[in-house]
């Protein structure tokens, strides 16, 4: 129980830290119904991850979603519980659904197992195609050791640093309020989520929250958005359309892809990134294909079709985008991870030099009193912690990381022979490296840079794998792959920890969630990866898989391969143009305006897909932006705004599924 409890009297403004050593901590959480209503969210998650990174290469954890989907299935039933779902058995429910449903990313199989199977030479050591026990145990073999390397971090990020992870934080404020928690409360655990979020001690009665309000605006708002997700996703099956408007002419249609494809899920994906990050991806677009690739067109450097990966305008562009998003990702990823290492270090002294005695006045006069640095320094200085018993043990975090190493080792040599061990012992290093720079990069922005990290680890495989080497590139992919799966099994976790923390949830539980959730999506992204390659032709006008086609040619850049004419001259001049804004970026991450300054990875994003998949998510972008400034009907932390646009993503994303029927049946269009 907790040593200090607030009187019963206390004001609803006071704060006070909270202390998991409570008996909240010993509520069920790992319980048969949270798991099978966990699975049944990822599930959904999974397949929409699937349909929009095999099409754009973009994915989501749907955190803020799959909370509300799990509230919303328990209050259903509420009548047939035999105890009452609880918030922290909410966080099970999260966790477990995020893990399953980021497989496809994090198994590389929206882009480095395409660029494998669709794009690797002869020359290369290609093609290869992989049988779905081979995809199993790649996948496997790669899915595991994210999730240990982060257990060892949990301590320092968000006990003893509290840094923000502002996704898991938000998730945090809207399970508290869906669960009845005070408004105020909710307001403080959003601003300031680098600390452990207060709420009064209170008795569990066995009630769902009756908090009516918040949650039928949530839930009316997701079903509202699905309904028109899931109906234009039927419709663009039967009239496809729908699906390529010519809204700029038939020309610009037809010579240089310049169409609109009015997807509501695309337009919830713009509301989820945010006005500036779309704002840079047209511009991207418009450098792109508007100027760069018809350029290169008519001056014969590109002389295929526009949308031809290898000769046309697509892929002359791809190598300025793919140099520009390199440049920004190293510049940008450095600066945080210095700026996060030196506050860290910062902070350390901190705890070696304050008096770990408080002053005799309560948390909730120390923060009404003290600005926002030295509140953080008091309450860093409780360290406030689950009970060791609810948190994964030492022995097991030494063994698991041994594990799981030595089956990524076998994983990757049964599947892939050429590779040498030394080069899988090196890949893994590196992962654990970049994994610990991600969970702070993570942290601090709210961006898991799992797209830089793998770039990174090509550089570094660049040297440490002699380009003669007839496997390079095929080594090149895998290394990536391998350092992409760290990066994003362990800020995954850390986020859904971060969760947990500020709920008083079980570390251990959670873990066991990660762990279900993980086994549980290398089975099923196998088969569904196998049941889009079977149903449909990718790459193909709908699955482009453009980021495969971004990983086979970043690997064969950093591996001596040749460019097209003049592409060379271009992509230096534009990485010296975007390496330069981005060192603006990082030296001035404090001023407002610098989120105008155009992202090199968002213009990189734009420049490599067709403008369809961009003009639908500025105009998400655009339509949040004026949503957020004009009314009052969304939260002012957005909660309600990113679940209408979760429900956008997920209808269509599901319904998914409904098309594959439909053209696996080979039924007609109209």
């Amino acid at each position: 129980m907790s040593s200090n409890p607030p009187s019963s009297s206390a004001s609803s403004s006071q704060l006070q830290v909270v202390d998991p050593k409570t008996d909240k901590i010993d509520l069920p959480q790992t319980t048969p119904r949270a798991i099978v209503v966990g699975l049944a969210i990822g599930s959904i998650v999974l397949f929409s991850n699937f349909q929009f990174g095999l099409q754009t290469g973009w994915i989501s954890m749907m955190s803020l979603p799959s909370a509300l989907l799990a509230y919303a299935a328990f209050k259903t039933f509420n009548k047939y519980l035999t105890y009452p779902f609880t918030d922290v058995e909410n966080v099970f429910v999260q966790s477990l659904a995020v893990a399953v449903g980021t497989g496809p990313l994090g198994f590389g199989l929206v882009g480095i197992i395409p660029a494998l199977e669709k794009f690797l030479t002869v020359e290369e050591g290609g093609p290869i195609k992989m049988s779905s026990l081979q995809i199993l145990i790649w996948s496997a073999g790669i899915a595991f050791f994210g999730v240990f390397f982060a257990i060892p971090l949990r301590k320092q990020v968000i006990v003893k640093e509290k840094l923000r992870f502002p996704s898991g934080s938000a998730t945090a404020t809207m399970i508290q309020v869906l669960h009845e928690k005070p408004a105020d409360v909710v307001a403080e655990a959003s601003s300031t989520a680098n600390q452990s979020v207060a709420t009064p001690e209170e008795e569990i009665d066995g009630e769902l929250a009756k908090d009516d309000g918040a949650y039928a605006r949530n839930i009316h708002n997701l079903i509202v958005s699905f309904n028109i997700s899931s109906g234009y996703t039927i419709a663009a099956y039967f009239i496809p359309f729908l699906r390529n408007l010519p809204v700029f002419g038939a020309s610009a249609a037809r010579n240089w892809l310049w169409t609109f494809q009015p997807s509501p899920a695309y337009v919830g994906q713009g509301i989820i990134m945010g006005l500036p990050t779309v704002s840079s991806m047209l511009l991207g677009a418009f450098l792109g294909w508007g100027i760069l690739a018809p350029m290169a067109t008519k001056a014969g450097w590109s002389p295929g079709p526009i949308d031809d990966w290898q000769t046309g305008g697509q892929g002359w562009i791809l190598w300025i985008s793919l140099a520009i998003m390199v440049v920004d990702s190293v510049i940008s990823f450095t600066v945080v991870v210095g700026k996060s290492l030196y506050k860290s270090m910062g902070n350390q002294r901190l705890y070696t030099s304050i008096p770990v005695e408080l002053p005799e006045q309560t948390d909730a006069q120390v923060l009404a009193e003290a600005d926002e640095s030295q509140a953080e320094e008091h309450i860093e200085e409780e360290d406030v912690d689950a009970p060791e018993q609810y948190q994964v043990s030492q022995r097991v975090t030494i063994i698991g990381i041994a594990g799981t190493t030595l089956l990524c080792i076998i994983g990757i040599k049964f599947v892939f022979p050429i590779v040498p061990l030394y080069a899988i012992i090196f890949a893994i290093l590196i992962a654990f490296v970049l994994s610990i720079l991600g969970v702070r990069a993570l942290g601090e922005t709210d961006l898991n840079p799992v797209s830089g990290i793998g770039k990174i680890s090509q550089l570094l495989f660049a040297v440490i794998v002699p380009r003669s080497h007839p496997g390079a590139v095929l080594i090149n992919l895998i290394a990536g792959g391998v350092a992409e799966a760290g990066a994003q099994q362990a800020g995954d976790l850390m986020q859904d920890l971060k969760t947990g923390h500020v709920l008083g949830a079980s570390p251990k539980a959670q873990f066991y969630a990660q762990v279900l959730g993980t086994g549980y999506s290398v089975a099923l992204s196998t088969v569904v990866y196998k049941l889009y390659n079977a149903v449909y032709e990718i790459p193909g006008a709908v699955f482009r898989i453009p980021t495969a086609v971004v990983w086979i040619d970043c690997s064969r850049l950093v591996t001596g391969a040749g460019l097209p004419p003049h592409a060379q001259s271009f992509a230096l001049l534009f990485a010296v143009i975007f390496g330069a804004l981005s060192v603006v970026k990082a030296l001035y991450s404090d001023r407002k305006w610098v989120v105008w300054i155009p992202s090199g990875v968002a213009v990189g994003v734009g420049i490599y897909n067709s403008p369809s998949f961009t003009l639908a998510r500025f105009v998400g972008g655009l339509g949040s932006w004026y949503l957020s400034r004009k009314t009052s009907y969304f939260y002012t932390d957005s909660v309600a705004l990113v679940i209408s646009a979760s429900g956008l993503v997920l209808g269509e994303g599901l319904f998914s599924v409904v098309t594959m029927v439909l053209t696996s049946l080979k039924v007609p269009h109209f």
